[in-house]
């Protein structure tokens, strides 16, 4: 995301990456007024010709919308906004609808300015400078996963790569799992876009033969080789949450998120300095103990209450993360109620 103009109610924006969609979804909701350049059709240059109209022409225009809903599906490339013109050239009250993606340039603004909640989202996402997303491969001698990581979910990309017939079950011969991975390599480097890290894990020694056989490829991958003590779904969580492949995925929203949820977990199964439902939560904040309240992004903006608990969280030097559902750690978060507070000391 790129900050093109600061306004005193609002902020002009350049979109970089699919990411960047997520945050303005956050962002965008009834009460704000979205600009973008459109098209509206000029009814006036419409002619009958055998009893058919013609197609009126389209003309291009700054479309301004108080905003209604949008509608965003994660890892697509188009973030929809629904609204009434209140700006253009022409239809004035008439419904529309922006369609935003990587290389638009659009215009927020808020009737009493930017609020803290998404001052903060923002801030973070120009941070992060457009970071581009990347791939994890998880390698066993039977079976690989490829899953693809965003700043705020993560996908499995295609099917199932499995050796028919059940592989180390049925004693595969060396040569035979050798084609399967060399089969895979192929298929991955094609499905894995040439700027996309390749971090690839798994708990065994076929790993290190894919990576041989990815990079024979000659795709040019920037790779990762790392160990993990289970394969599956779980060693790309893991790979997240333990923080072995920092030097990919260590500045990435995702993996933080991962991390701050999984420590939340393990003191609540040691009776540690953490608090989660909102009773819990409530008194956590009266005492001033959250450090970090982690805090599921639509959720902190659904009510008054989250957003003055984590104004509250702020003032006492605590840090506010706020985190996606469209991945798996997210989903253990919105279990926990949506909202985890590690504090800096138990509760009283």
């Amino acid at each position: 995301m790129q900050q093109m103009k600061r306004m005193d109610d609002g902020v002009r924006l350049r979109v970089q990456f699919e990411d960047d969609l997520w945050v303005l979804n956050q962002m965008i909701r009834p009460g704000c007024k979205v600009g973008m350049m459109g098209y509206r059709r000029d009814q006036s240059t419409g002619t009958e010709a055998s009893g058919r109209a013609k197609s009126a022409d389209r003309k291009p225009m700054w479309i301004v919308l108080d905003a209604e809903t949008t509608e965003f599906q994660p890892f697509t490339d188009n973030l929809r906004i629904h609204g009434i013109i209140c700006e253009a050239k022409m239809d004035k009250g008439s419904h529309h609808t922006h369609a935003v993606g990587p290389r638009d340039e659009i215009e927020i603004s808020w009737i009493e300015g930017i609020p803290e909640t998404d001052q903060n989202l923002l801030a973070e996402s120009l941070q992060e400078g457009g970071r581009g997303r990347v791939a994890i491969a998880v390698v066993e001698s039977d079976e690989i996963l490829l899953f693809e990581i965003a700043q705020h979910g993560m996908r499995q990309v295609g099917d199932t790569f499995t050796l028919r017939g059940g592989g180390k079950r049925e004693g595969k011969s060396a040569e035979v799992r050798k084609e399967f991975l060399i089969k895979v390599a192929e298929q991955a480097s094609k499905a894995i876009s040439v700027e996309m890290p390749v971090v690839i894990c798994g708990p065994g020694m076929a790993r290190e033969q894919f990576e041989t056989f990815l990079k024979a490829t000659g795709a040019g991958h920037r790779i990762l080789n790392v160990a993990t003590s289970i394969g599956g779904r779980s060693a790309a969580n893991e790979v997240m949450r333990e923080g072995t492949a920092d030097a990919i995925l260590g500045e990435f929203a995702m993996a933080k998120q991962a991390k701050l949820i999984e420590e939340g977990l393990k003191r609540i199964s040691t009776q540690g300095a953490v608090a989660y439902g909102r009773t819990e939560l409530e008194s956590a904040v009266g005492q001033g103990s959250i450090e970090t309240l982690i805090i599921e992004a639509s959720l902190l903006r659904s009510e008054s209450f989250w957003t003055e608990t984590a104004a509250s969280v702020r003032v006492n030097g605590g840090q506010v993360v706020q985190a996606s559902a469209d991945h798996d750690a997210g989903e253990e978060l919105m279990g926990l109620g949506g909202v985890i507070g590690l504090l800096r000391w138990n509760l009283e």
